[in-house]
């Protein structure tokens, strides 16, 4: 049971050994890199490729670890109990499975995506460490223990924008998503715009770079921003020709898809604006 890549994703050679070091291991894979950059894909890929389910846990700031588990519902319990329903009788009417669980009480193995673990609080990931170290936690209000009858292949998706506790790293294979070079991204962009012609890619590719390279860049457009724009490129139907840029007028064809805040527009405008001054 080997990761390869698929027909839809290119994975890099140190990426597939990652992917297969951490399903060897039975050890969460830790995936870290800017947005973009197809982190949450992978994990998609990864269960195409190796025939499995995926169950998808979606961080968000407020959520706690204990959903990933389950959830009790005293309230709805206490209002059904008030109006004499039956169901009161038994607790497990009030419990809501959360992904862990889910992933864990599953007939296959699966893998289970936990996308996004640095947007929650920074004890997350600790509260996790039990239940994904011994994959089986208890279920209070039911005496119940919880245990996966298949380890799920874990994949844990980062945006680097906090620290993760040392504990929690220990425990989970890594893996950095460096940002595709220009030959890498080509062979991307081919996967989803097939058809694109090479004289088309390659003047865009040159303007991609030269924008995420430009100092002073507030937000540097990922692999996914360049995707969507070259699909408004070849919808719009530009020729290289089209691409072609001045000092007069610094800001890329269609730069709504690659800039995405005011002050990265307003520093092309001003770098546009400094080259007119000196031609006058």
């Amino acid at each position: 049971m080997k990761f390869t890549g698929t027909k839809d994703y290119v994975a890099t050679e140190d990426l597939k050994i990652a992917v297969n070091a951490a399903v060897a291991l039975e050890r969460p894979l830790l995936v870290k890199g800017e947005p973009g950059t197809g982190k949450t894909e992978l994990a998609r890929q990864v269960a195409n490729a190796l025939g499995m389910r995926m169950i998808e846990w979606n961080v968000k700031s407020t959520t706690k670890a204990q959903q990933g588990l389950y959830e009790y519902d005293a309230v709805s319990r206490l209002r059904d109990s008030q109006l004499g329903d039956e169901k009161v009788q038994d607790v497990s009417n009030y419990i809501k499975k959360g992904k862990l669980w889910q992933a864990f009480e599953a007939d296959e193995k699966v893998v289970l995506l936990i996308d996004e673990v640095d947007k929650a609080d920074i004890e997350f990931p600790n509260d996790l460490l039990q239940e994904l170290d011994r994959m089986e936690f208890h279920v209070y209000e039911t005496g119940e223990t919880i245990r996966a009858k298949h380890r799920p292949v874990v994949i844990i998706t980062s945006n680097n924008e906090k620290e993760l506790p040392d504990a929690f790293l220990r425990r989970c294979f890594f893996h950095y998503i460096s940002f595709p070079d220009a030959d890498t991204l080509a062979q991307i962009i081919k996967v989803h715009h097939p058809g694109i012609k090479d004289a088309l890619l390659s003047t865009a590719l040159t303007q991609f770079f030269d924008i995420r390279e430009q100092p002073g860049l507030k937000k540097k457009p990922s692999t996914s921003e360049v995707i969507d724009w070259l699909k408004l490129l070849l919808a719009e139907d530009l020729s290289p020709e089209d691409l072609r840029r001045d000092g007069a007028n610094a800001l890329p064809k269609l730069h709504g898809a690659l800039l995405k805040n005011e002050q990265d527009v307003q520093l092309f405008e001003r770098l546009a604006f400094m080259a007119r001054s000196k031609r006058g």
